[in-house]
């Protein structure tokens, strides 16, 4: 059996009912029956009607059809009712003469076209375009039916005569009055669902059926003349009755304009009328609220004559100045100004006075009764009282004294440190600014900028707290401030960064004196949170003789002196000359090649060597990177790592060596059983160390080559790992807990503490090269490496020796316990392929150890 389909196909809506929601979507069902039912019989009474009139002969049809055209003409022209919202038109007489003349049927025909023509010019709605017409056809013949009854009754009885036609006809217009609206206004109750109000009905439309009424008189008397005096008279009259609904229509538009204005008029002096009684009132309520405001105001309010004569104050100004009332009037307000700024109040007046400008304000000091100053914020403007002819100021003072003391503090606050309150950097550009303008103007106003910056100040924030490292910059800058000249300014540009401005020098002696005195007293010890803390400072100096236009070009170079101090050594001044721009640009163009260089494989990898130094065994290799430039060739790590530091590319660099350098480790280890225990080095700087995500980064990189986490070492040296200690912490225990080992470079050059060794998770120590190339001349040097190797030992640390470079060296180190080493005497760096063939070079070192002492220093590969 097959399952019907579910589908339901809905017929399509009649067109009957689209229409009915078309034309009257506001209609309910009564509403809509009635308009229906209405229409069908006004059509059906106008149809019948056409018919009969159709059956008539040619000559009354014309009569008939002139008669509807007069009719409907008519209507299009209706005759508005001066001071009423209504009109009638004259076609109504047309009509009622046709029903005279010729029967209902032509009246019904005839008030079908004049209702058409209504509709059509008073409503936008089908609905009422079409019922009109058709209530208007079926009233009428209704009503022209019973008056055609009612006058053959009469005649038959003999009862006819003209009175009792126009009787009859007016009774015959009030009666289509009454069905004709009664259709109409039944569609509006019907839509509203309301029951008809005849007093309301009534009231509303009973002036139409006297105008009907009116108009049925007319058409009677114009039929009576027509039967006897024939058509003739009839067409005379037509043109006259035309003239007079002409003539009373614009007598009636003339009276509605002339009323009009009558009533405009009568507004206007109504409305003059009351504005100037309520401007009466104002001006005394004003009066009442001016004096009330004056008295009471909160702020100080005084009426002043021309010549600046107190005539009356307000308790306000008592309080504001001290005194009382009567001290005041009488007396001159400017005698109250503090001195100086008495000239200031009296142009203030005059420019009111004699300027005859509306107002004026001013900001000025007044002298209180108790000898403090007031600042006072003056408003002026002329006064007029009705009551006195001649014309006074009014001056209302108000006490800004807080708020100007408030922008002074906030001034203050805007241009020096909040710390030191010292000037701030945007005060120093502005002091700066106005030396170099006087600098230009004449070759005496010389001047000089000092840029200090102080050396391991990080240390007092890291070891004893940002509080303590606060305290060092207020007691740096007051001892800074208590060595300078009187008129010299020093700010605070921020962090540890201080700046001195030297003007009207006469040699730049005065600035490098100054430079040496703040040298020493700088050196003093400070007293910080009960410890004792020895600073010392770096200083680049700058002078106005290079024709500076600007401050931060000063600045600039100043900074640039001050970097040149402590590449030199720190704890010392340096003078800025233009070869540090050189400097400087060279460094930048290096800095934009070497981010192409790491983008562009630029960069290679050399192993130096690590061995152990009890039988001779390669141990493992340390990555150095090499940067062949294509333009500058081989550029040496000492100049961009440096570089690469400044400008954070040192952590792709580190990444990349320790990624490249894992992936020929593992090449090593896949070609070469015999170096499967082989170690890497890879050098990282500090900020590496101080970023979990470098740490996530390496064991990435592990996981990737496959080497074993134990067989990674990364190397930073002891003064960096000193400075970032605290930052490391936690990414030095991540990465011992990753298996990954850590090597201290250069031990023994930094500051490192036991403590700090025992519990830091460190593998190796590396001695400094310069402790072992000094193994040979210097025995308190071979003391220093026996401590260190000792101490790895009880720390349980590996000890690695760098930078071997003689037999000695070698047979020195292996003596003291040395565990592995490197350096030239042994192997020079090598690349990746160089390195696969040390398997039978480790018998050669070998060798060399057992012959130490008569060895030459002979590298395994050249």
């Amino acid at each position: 059996m097959s399952v019907p389909d579910a589908t339901v196909s809905h017929p399509e809506t009649a067109w009957w009912l689209r229409l009915h929601r078309a034309l009257m979507p506001d209609y309910n069902r009564k509403a809509a029956v009635y308009w229906w039912t209405v229409v069908a019989l006004g059509a059906a009474s106008a149809g019948f009607s056409l018919m009969q009139v159709a059956a008539l002969p040619a000559g009354a049809t014309v009569r008939i059809a002139v008669g509807i055209a007069v009719a409907m003409i008519a209507g299009a022209f209706p005759v508005k009712i001066p001071r009423s919202k209504s009109s009638f038109a004259a076609g109504e007489i047309f009509i009622f003469l046709l029903l005279l003349m010729h029967g209902p049927a032509a009246a019904a025909l005839a008030s079908a076209g004049e209702a058409c023509v209504g509709a059509i010019r008073t409503s936008t709605r089908w609905t009422s375009r079409i019922a009109s017409p058709m209530m208007a056809a079926l009233s009428m013949f209704v009503a022209g039916t019973l008056f055609a009854v009612l006058t053959a009754t009469l005649k038959s009885r003999g009862l006819y005569n003209e009175g009792v036609l126009l009787f009859s006809s007016v009774l015959f217009a009030v009666l289509y009055f009454l069905l004709n609206t009664l259709l109409v206004t039944m569609v509006v109750f019907l839509k509203r669902s309301q029951m008809i109000v005849w007093s309301e009905w009534v009231g509303s439309f009973g002036w139409v059926g006297i105008a009907y009424a009116g108009t049925a008189s007319v058409a009677t008397l114009l039929y009576l003349v027509f039967e006897r005096f024939g058509v003739g008279v009839l067409l005379a009259a037509t043109p006259i009755i035309a003239m007079l609904l002409t003539t009373l229509h614009y007598y009636f538009r003339q009276q509605e304009a002339v009323e009009q204005s009558r009533r405009s008029r009568l507004e206007a002096a109504e409305r003059e009328a009351a504005q100037a009684a309520k401007h009466a009132c104002e001006l005394q309520e004003s009066e009442r609220r001016f004096h009330s405001a004056f008295t009471h105001a909160s702020i100080g309010m005084a009426l002043v004559a021309v010549d600046g004569e107190v005539l009356q104050v307000n308790e306000a100004l008592s309080r504001l100045l001290g005194y009382g009332s009567r001290e005041i009037i009488g007396r001159r307000l400017h005698d109250f100004a503090v001195e100086g700024e008495t000239a200031l109040f009296d142009d203030r007046l005059a420019w009111v006075v004699q300027q005859g400008a509306e107002e004026t304000s001013v900001e000025l000091r007044w002298r209180h009764r108790g000898g403090d100053e007031v600042w006072v914020a003056l408003h002026c403007s002329l006064f007029s009282d009705f009551k006195s002819s001649a014309p006074c100021l009014i001056v209302q003072a108000q006490d800004v004294t807080a708020r100007r003391r408030a922008e002074n503090r906030l001034q203050h606050i805007a241009y020096h440190d909040g710390l030191t309150d010292l000037p701030n950097r945007s005060r120093f550009n502005e002091r700066l600014q106005q030396a170099i303008e006087r600098s230009h103007s004449g070759a005496r106003h010389h001047f000089a900028v000092m840029f200090l910056d102080f050396d391991r100040f990080k240390i007092i924030n890291d070891s004893l707290g940002h509080r303590a490292g606060d305290e060092f910059l207020v007691q740096v800058s007051r001892r800074i401030l208590e060595r300078v000249r009187e008129g010299d300014l020093v700010a605070r540009l921020g962090g540890d960064e201080f700046a001195i401005l030297m003007t009207d020098l006469e040699d730049q002696v005065q600035a490098t004196a100054l430079a040496d005195r703040l040298q020493r007293v700088l050196r003093a010890p400070f007293l910080i949170s009960g410890s004792e803390i020895s600073i010392t400072a770096s200083i680049g100096i700058t002078f106005s003789s290079f024709g500076y236009r600007a401050p931060g070009d000063v600045l600039r170079d100043a900074d640039l002196a001050m970097y040149r101090a402590k590449t030199q050594g720190k704890a010392r001044y340096a003078v800025f000359d233009t070869s540090l721009h050189a400097q400087v640009t060279r460094q930048l163009h290096l800095e934009n090649d070497l981010r192409r260089a790491i983008d562009t494989d630029q960069l290679t990898l050399a192993y130096q060597p690590i061995f152990r130094l009890s039988d001779g065994k390669l141990a493992g290799c340390e990555a150095l990177t090499r940067w062949n430039h294509p333009t500058h060739g081989t550029i040496h790590p000492k100049t961009f790592i440096p570089i690469a530091e400044e400008s954070g590319l040192i952590g792709r660099i580190s990444l990349w060596a320790a990624e490249h350098s894992c992936q020929q480790l593992r090449t090593w280890r896949d070609h070469n059983p015999e170096f499967s225990d082989l170690t890497m080095h890879v050098n990282i700087s500090g900020n590496d160390l101080c970023q979990m995500a470098f740490a996530e980064q390496v064991t990435r990189v592990l996981m990737q080559s496959g080497i074993p986490p134990h067989h990674l070492t990364l190397e930073i040296t002891e003064n960096i790992l000193m400075d970032r200690l605290e930052s490391a912490r936690e990414t030095m225990s991540y990465l011992r807990n990753q298996g990954v080992a850590i090597s201290v470079d250069d031990f023994g050059t930094g500051y490192s503490s036991l403590s700090y060794l025992s519990s830091l998770p460190i593998s190796s120590l590396k001695i400094d090269a310069s402790f072992v190339q000094k193994l040979e001349a210097n025995t308190s040097d071979t003391e220093v490496v026996r401590a260190i190797v000792m101490l790895g030992h009880s720390l349980k640390k590996t000890v690695i020796a760098e930078g071997i470079e003689t037999p000695a060296q070698l047979k020195l180190l292996r003596d003291l316990g040395c565990e592995l080493g490197q350096g030239f005497h042994l192997a020079e760096p090598l690349t990746g392929a160089q390195i696969e063939r040390l398997t039978g070079a480790s018998s050669a070192v070998r060798d060399m150890l057992d012959r130490v002492g008569d060895a030459k220093i002979v590298p395994l590969f050249a």
